[in-house]
């Protein structure tokens, strides 16, 4: 096993190194904004603590690819090449399959009127809103269905229920 060091400490330019600590503040303070901390960022962008620290302190030392990493994991978009264009009817393609972890009535006009019993929430757990929408599947206009809609139904399926259930 080879003993690697970290990597050294490119000469730039001083424009640049306030590029880098200005980038570095833009993730530190969308982190923050997000109310992310440290290690769970660092998890979701596979790298340690102490790299995020290093990529929020603007080092040069940091690869390109562990700065992409890190604004992925936070969702962040500096502008520099634009995001795809979601699909038809508002769905992105890159969440195809997702289920998000927080379900808001307001975004889903069918499952809001099925849910019409639930009282102090406009938010449901997936587990919540599957079990919502197989006890009351039948009362689905499945052809009224927005396409966003449809999506979820189809991750609630595939992710929590019976690939062949009702539903």
């Amino acid at each position: 096993m080879s003993n690697t060091m970290p990597a050294r400490t490119p000469i730039i330019a001083p424009a640049v190194a306030n590029i880098l600590i200005a980038m570095g503040k833009q993730i530190h303070a969308h982190r923050k904004a997000l109310r992310i901390n440290v290690t769970t960022a660092a998890e979701a962008a596979g790298m340690s603590r102490a790299t995020l620290h290093r990529i929020e302190n603007g080092e040069p030392s940091v690869t390109m690819g562990a700065y992409l990493n890190a604004m992925g994991a936070l969702t962040l978009d500096f502008g520099i090449i634009k995001p795809a264009e979601s699909g038809a009817g508002g769905i992105n393609d890159d969440h195809e399959g997702w289920i998000p972890a927080r379900i808001h009535l307001a975004d889903y006009p069918q499952l809001k009127q099925l849910a019409w019993q639930v009282h102090g929430t406009d938010v449901l757990t997936p587990a919540e809103a599957l079990s919502i929408y197989e006890r009351n599947w039948r009362h689905v206009d499945t052809n009224a269905l927005e396409p966003s809609e449809r999506q979820l139904v189809d991750a609630l399926r595939i992710g929590l229920g019976e690939p062949n259930g009702i539903i």
